[in-house]
């Protein structure tokens, strides 16, 4: 599990925002679910990733957060020789929604189905 003090202890400050969109901009394709959300390429990136932060609630034991994720696949061809397919980055976006336990730092990301 993914451990977010770090952004627990930032709520409530001016570095939030920021403090947030660096640590899930820095974030893997493996610890964020990019590659479920993809929907014209089909192998996930994780360079290039900016988030928005589009809500944010606390309740009394959690942080909850909707936030869009852009960033970049790539359709993967055979590596043949003569494969015709080019290997152009292709811009995709997502929206999850995180769980962030006050107590713990540990956080919960689902990806937002449309």
């Amino acid at each position: 599990m993914i451990n977010l003090k770090n952004i627990v202890d930032a709520w409530g400050t001016d570095n939030f925002d920021a403090t947030l969109k660096n640590t899930l901009e820095n974030m893997s394709v493996n610890e964020l679910p990019l590659q479920k959300g993809l929907s014209s390429s089909n192998i996930a990136l994780d360079n290039n990733i900016k988030v928005v932060i589009l809500t944010k609630k606390d309740n009394k034991t959690e942080l909850q957060i909707k936030a869009a994720i852009f960033y970049t696949g790539v359709i993967a061809g055979c590596n043949c020789a003569d494969d015709p397919t080019p290997m152009d980055e292709q811009n995709e976006y997502c929206e999850v929604y995180l769980n962030i336990n006050k107590q713990t730092g540990d956080i919960c990301i689902n990806l937002l189905q449309e």
